[in-house]
C-alpha cells in the first residue's frame, strides 16, 4: 500500500513513466516485500532547465536526476532493506536515465500506522481487524 512521488529530470514520456514504474514496482515488492497490486505511483516530470544544483541548472552541467518519496508503515521494514532499496533505486535510475547526478535523492518514510492508510482506513485499523 506504499505510495511513490517521484520527479524526474526529463521532458513527459509515455514510455519512461513505464520503465520506471516497473523499475519501482519490482524493487518496491522485491525488497520491501510490498504488494505490487496495492502500489502507487505519481510520476512528474520538471525541465532540466529548471532543476537547479548547486546553482547551476542540470542542463547547464549535461547531467540527469531523480528524487521520490515512499511512504511505508513504521517497522514493517529494516534499515538493511530500506538501505538496499536505496542503492538499488540509485543504480536503476542510472542505467535508465544516463549520467546521473550524485544529488539525487530517495527518501523511505515511515509513517505511523495510525495515521496512515488508503480507502478509508488507517493501516493500524487493518492490522487489529486482521487479529480478530
Amino acid at each position: 500500500m506504499p505510495i511513490l512521488n517521484v520527479k524526474l529530470s526529463r521532458p513527459a514520456s509515455a514510455e519512461l513513466t513505464t520503465q520506471v514504474s516497473e523499475m519501482l514496482l519490482e524493487l518496491t515488492s522485491r525488497i520491501l516485500h510490498k504488494k505490487r497490486e496495492l502500489t502507487s505511483i505519481a510520476i512528474d516530470y520538471v525541465d532540466p532547465a529548471h532543476w537547479v544544483v548547486g546553482g547551476a541548472t542540470l542542463a547547464a552541467q549535461g547531467k540527469s536526476s531523480f528524487y521520490f518519496d515512499i511512504k511505508v508503515v513504521d517497522g514493517t521494514n529494516t534499515k538493511d532493506e530500506k538501505a538496499q532499496y536505496i542503492a538499488e533505486s540509485f543504480a536503476a535510475f542510472g542505467r535508465l536515465l544516463g549520467d546521473l547526478h550524485p544529488e539525487s535523492y530517495i527518501h523511505v518514510q515511515d509513517v505511523r500506522a495510525e495515521a496512515y492508510g488508503f480507502g478509508g482506513l488507517t493501516q493500524e485499523y487493518r492490522y487489529i481487524a486482521g487479529k480478530r
